[in-house]
């Protein structure tokens, strides 16, 4: 009897205002109920309709629930890489992984919310191309240690990574369908990671999607069975609002699934036949009874 894929949680966003002690303990208790891996968003600034929303920085929330928690893995879902110098990134990403003891799984992507960059005032044009090198300083970091750089966006002189990353590495994982990043990605990371609204948060555009990152890795010449897959899902569970959005306000959503424990865990399930090895539960609602209650879909996930 064995989990046929990992499973991990989104802690809350913008969806609500909550703070410190609340994730904290939601940390802890994902632990507790069996989850293996929290993620959070990497995002500054949601505008739309009613007022404007924000969450806590990421790399500062890693850092904090690393240290508050043992064994599940954690990382950013995912890292837009032009809120940092990618050199800066690499540097953040080595000091939560030693504060976690080696549980960072480093989400990488090139961002998307015109409204948070402008707001910031990051640069939004050139997205793939500022993307193509800032993933080179960071891959290049994370695993030579060094690094000598001149590109259209980025100049780094004799860079170094001192403390350098744990020498079994840092797993990095892409999220993006954009033909290009994967392109650039896919020789190099070792998982894959989708929203829920890319694939229509169904088993059929799930299978779609897959088969469309199996093109790609072949385009990439990379065997996609060396490549790992996560997927993001949206769930409903008791105490859910039919018809909420979950995750980024300006992203598109999708129907969430739901039902009772057996019905997720069934889902899941068939996520996993799919070639699925992992996802991370975007959950409405994000609270501690909502944990607790996924605990259940755990037990009857690993006995099926």
């Amino acid at each position: 009897m064995s989990r046929p894929l990992k499973v991990g949680v989104q802690l809350p966003e913008v969806e609500r205002v909550v703070t410190w002690p609340e994730v904290r303990d939601m940390a802890i208790q994902a632990e507790d109920v069996g989850l293996d891996s929290l993620w959070v968003g990497d995002h500054l600034l949601y505008k739309g309709d009613g007022a404007a929303k924000g969450p806590w920085e990421a790399w500062s929330m890693l850092a904090a629930i690393a240290a508050v928690t043992n064994r599940v893995q954690i990382g950013p879902l995912v890292a837009s890489t032009s809120f940092h110098s990618p050199a800066m990134l690499a540097k953040k990403a080595v000091t939560v992984d030693e504060i976690s003891n080696g549980r960072l799984i480093l989400g990488l992507g090139a961002g998307w919310n015109q409204i948070e960059y402008d707001a910031y005032g990051f640069p939004f044009d050139h997205r793939a191309s500022r993307f193509e090198e800032a993933f080179t300083i960071v891959r290049t970091l994370l695993t030579v240690g060094a690094i000598d750089f001149e590109g259209d966006f980025y100049t780094l002189r004799d860079c170094e990574l001192i403390p350098p990353a744990r020498p079994s590495g840092i797993p990095l994982m892409i999220g993006s369908e954009g033909p290009r990043v994967l392109r650039a990605t896919l020789p190099y990371v070792e998982g894959w990671n989708a929203w829920h609204a890319w694939y229509d948060n169904s088993l059929d555009g799930a299978e779609a999607l897959l088969e469309r990152i199996d093109d790609a890795c072949a385009e990439a010449e990379r065997v996609p069975s060396t490549l790992s897959r996560s997927l993001a899902v949206f769930v409903r569970v008791p105490g859910g609002e039919s018809g909420a959005r979950q995750g980024s306000p300006n992203r598109k959503s999708s129907a969430a699934i739901e039902g009772d424990e057996e019905m997720i865990a069934e889902h899941l399930a068939g996520l996993a036949g799919l070639g699925v090895d992992e996802v991370q539960l975007v959950v409405d609602p994000i609270t501690s009874e909502s944990i607790e209650w996924l605990g259940g879909v755990l037990a009857t996930l690993d006995t099926s």
